[in-house]
Order: C-alpha cells, then structure tokens, then sequence
C-alpha cells in the first residue's frame, strides 16, 4: 500500500514540491553561508519525493544553534515551502482519493518551517510522527 501511495503522491504533489526543495538547496549553496540550510532542504527534498514509509523525529541533541537556525529558514525559504503544502494539500482534499496525500501534505507543514533538528527515520522507529 505503501508503494501505491508513494506513486500517487509522486505524481501529484512530490515531484513538484521536491523540486522547490532542490531549488531552495542550491539557493542555499550558492549563498556559500547558508550551506547547512541546503543541506537540510535537500534532505526533507527527497523525503517530499516518497514520503510513506517514513518519519521525522526531532533530533535529541538539537538546541539553541537548532532554533536560531529555523527562524533565519523560515525567513529564507519555510514560509515558501510551507505555502506550497498547505495549497497542495487544500487542493488534493478536494478529491476523494487526494485526501490521504492532502493530509500527509499538511503533516508535512511543519518540518517544512522548521527542517533543522530533524531526522528522517523509517515509520516502524518509535520516535517522532509520520506521514504513513
């Protein structure tokens, strides 16, 4: 079921919505001292390709440099990204079979404001939400 979803999802909102991650990676990489950020962007990107079957968990040995980080992203490209899943998401609960990928999209709102921290771990690792 899984891979059904997978597919579905890349199809209709991955495929794009990782693509405005890769975008806001190579932003990062090119301004040189954002470089952990497009990192980060890169790593939630390929998340937003196939999400199911898997998670984000909060890392427990994030802290201050973590939070700072997230408020300066949010700034830069969150509140993009954020837009993005929120309006993806309203319009895949408009069908009957979007619904389950509208509301992973909406599960997916607030690692988009706030990727530093974060982890992704496979769905069966006890810690942290998920997607599915």
């Amino acid at each position: 079921m899984r891979t059904v979803l997978n597919l579905i999802w890349l199809v209709l909102s991955g495929f794009w919505l990782a693509l405005a991650y890769f975008a806001a990676a190579i932003l990062c990489f090119v301004l040189i001292i954002t470089i952990p950020f497009g990192v980060a962007a890169w790593r939630i990107g390929v998340f937003a390709l196939w999400p199911f079957g898997k998670k984000v968990v909060s890392k427990p040995t994030a802290g201050v440099g973590s939070l700072l980080g997230n408020v300066i992203w949010v700034v830069i490209a969150g509140i993009w990204l954020a837009l993005g899943h929120l309006t993806t998401g309203v319009a895949l609960c408009l069908t009957i079979i979007g619904i389950p990928l509208g509301l992973a999209n909406f599960k997916l709102i607030p690692v988009s404001l706030a990727p530093l921290g974060r982890e992704i771990v496979p769905s069966d690792d006890p810690r942290g939400f998920g997607v599915g």
